[in-house]
């Protein structure tokens, strides 16, 4: 069971950085050009949030039920956790700051809604999830994040 959430979990990153790069586009573009907030800048947004929540819900299930590298790491080392970069990385900033990363798109999707004006539609997306997409690029476990424990680039 783990290896297959770990599977879904990586490859969601991929649906994850192609959605926000679409929605951060959409928003630059609606920002430059001065364009209509569109039925298609809505989805963008939409999609960004749906696959960030579904990898919520598969993150949750791996730190909390199968992985090593979550809760059972602070069960097994205690406090050690922390002083390893290694440990700390997954245990800790990369659950911290995917959940800010989170809540900014929420945040972001909320702002846009309760806003009339189509240019201040695309500049508070384009605040939201470019600072959400730039969060999670940094905390994503690329290939040679650790010497030889980085991820792969499918999984």
């Amino acid at each position: 069971m783990h290896n297959t959430l770990l599977i879904i979990h990586s490859l969601l990153r991929w649906a994850i950085v192609l959605t926000g790069l679409w929605a951060v586009i959409r928003a630059l573009k609606g920002v430059s050009g001065k364009t209509p907030y569109t039925g298609a800048d809505k989805k963008a947004g939409l999609f960004f949030m749906i696959f960030l929540d579904i990898q919520l819900l598969v993150g949750l299930l791996l730190y909390f039920v199968t992985s090593a590298l979550g809760l059972k790491a602070f069960q097994t080392m205690g406090g050690g956790v922390m002083k390893e970069s290694y440990y700390r990385y997954f245990a800790v900033e990369h659950v911290f700051v995917a959940i800010v990363a989170i809540a900014l798109v929420h945040i972001g999707r909320a702002k846009v809604k309760k806003t009339t004006l189509d240019a201040q539609k695309h500049k508070t997306s384009l605040i939201f999830f470019a600072i959400a997409l730039i969060l999670l690029a940094s905390r994503i476990p690329w290939p040679g994040t650790f010497a030889g424990a980085g991820r792969g680039w499918l999984w």
